[in-house]
């Protein structure tokens, strides 16, 4: 109770804290300091021993159960909308880093015992509600344009979806759909977990200081989310091998990011 009557004393409001504009040239910045942090402490193994396993079963999810194919690509780029909240911990290695302290996990882990963690937890709550409606919107598109009736099998879906109207249709609607998440998910969440980790801000002041960011630097945020899809992309075609180096590397240049968006105390 202590700890809670301190973070309600010394909590920042969100007319207190100022946004700054920022350049194109602050990306290519943020990137480059993001890879000096991942190269400052790699964690490459950490994110292949997850990636693999989620990806084993998706796949054999699709193999043993085929009706779900129409939802493979929601359920795997829907995975974005969740980065911001499993990237946490990156952002602590790079608030360490910059502080001059260990960057090891265990003390990345830290802010779970502070009074940082539940506006933490209530954020990610938040992005895991945007991905599920994701999959709700992306499985009602596709019953609105197919029917109830699953594919009957991937050769068959892909078919479908490259050469009929509603295949045509599902591509161009899911594209749109997607597109406005993706957009929620970056207003939402570009500077609010970090900022929810080096300022007492509660959740709704972390999330309406993060979208006024995204506004005052619209054309720099949209070229920054083309910039992560990108990244993304490269990453998966390579056997998910390279996302094992493109997840921490902009995990960490979104703290810096973040740096550069807010201005510091």
């Amino acid at each position: 109770m202590a700890e809670e009557k301190t973070f309600r004393e010394f909590q920042v409001p969100a007319s207190e804290i100022e946004i700054r504009k920022i350049g194109v040239a602050d990306l290519w910045q943020a990137l480059r300091q993001g890879y000096d942090d991942f190269t400052a402490h790699p964690t490459h193994i950490f994110f292949i021993c997850v990636l693999y396993p989620l990806f084993a079963l998706l796949l054999t999810l699709f193999l043993i159960g085929e009706n779900v194919a129409h939802l493979a690509f929601p359920v795997v780029s829907g995975l974005t909308l969740l980065g911001p909240a499993v990237a946490v911990c990156l952002f602590e290695m790079s608030r360490h880093r910059e502080q001059g302290r260990d960057m090891s996990w265990r003390s990345a882990l830290d802010f779970v015992h502070s009074a940082h963690f539940a506006p933490i937890i209530a954020l990610s709550l938040v992005m895991m509600v945007l991905y599920v409606a994701w999959l709700y919107m992306a499985q009602l598109l596709y019953t609105g344009l197919f029917g109830d009736a699953p594919p009957a099998s991937v050769t068959a879906f892909v078919n479908e979806l490259f050469s009929t109207r509603h295949g045509a249709a599902l591509i161009a609607y899911g594209t749109t759909i997607g597109f406005m998440f993706a957009l929620a998910a970056l207003a939402i969440s570009a500077v609010a977990f970090p900022l929810i980790l080096d300022k007492p801000v509660t959740t709704v002041t972390a999330v309406t200081t993060s979208i006024r960011a995204v506004a005052a630097n619209s054309y720099v945020m949209a070229l920054w989310g083309v910039i992560v899809v990108a990244l993304l992309t490269a990453g998966a075609l390579v056997l998910l091998i390279g996302l094992a180096v493109v997840l921490p590397v902009l995990g960490h240049a979104t703290w810096h990011l973040y740096r550069k968006l807010v201005k510091g105390q």
